[in-house]
């Protein structure tokens, strides 16, 4: 995979918003892929057609059934002074602190990190929450945000 600087990414206000401040050492594990690579990762892992959720085809498997599980609400923990993530998206990525983790808004917007970058930065990453989907390396557990302060929680199928 490739990178860009942060500060050139075309969402990277949302890492620097002064009412939410991220430490430089979880800055550094924030890193944006170049448009080339996150093509390339949309394309293996999300869907070979669709640039954005809201355009998935049948085949994509984010739009086939038994996928989602259960949804839940973000938002209003996202808009209240409680700085941990809802339990529920908690408890179904019960992943390790170092698991890497791929939030993709688009075909050309993906941001790697880590699980604990992720974890204790969420609302970051939901400033911009156009339909992005939350994937793990090797992981089965997926998320997938709704801008209507929605979530759907549930487990990609094994050849993902």
């Amino acid at each position: 995979m490739n990178y860009i600087p942060l500060q050139d990414f075309k969402l990277g206000w949302i890492f620097r918003h002064r009412e939410l401040p991220i430490p430089e050492s979880a800055l550094a594990m924030i890193k944006p892929l170049t448009t080339t690579s996150a093509n390339q990762f949309w394309r293996d892992q999300v869907s070979r057609e669709a640039t954005h959720a809201n355009h998935f085809l049948s085949d994509d498997w984010p739009a086939q059934n038994g996928i989602w599980l259960e949804s839940m609400n973000w938002q209003a923990r996202w808009e209240s002074d409680f700085p941990d993530m809802p339990e529920l998206l908690e408890e179904h990525c019960h992943w390790e602190g170092n698991t890497r983790v791929f939030f993709c808004y688009d075909v050309d917007h993906i941001v790697e990190t880590t699980w604990a970058v992720f974890s204790a930065h969420w609302k970051n990453f939901l400033f911009y929450d156009d339909e992005p989907i939350l994937i793990g390396k090797n992981r089965r557990q997926v998320a997938l945000f709704h801008s209507d302060g929605s979530c759907q929680i549930g487990n990609r199928l094994s050849g993902k």
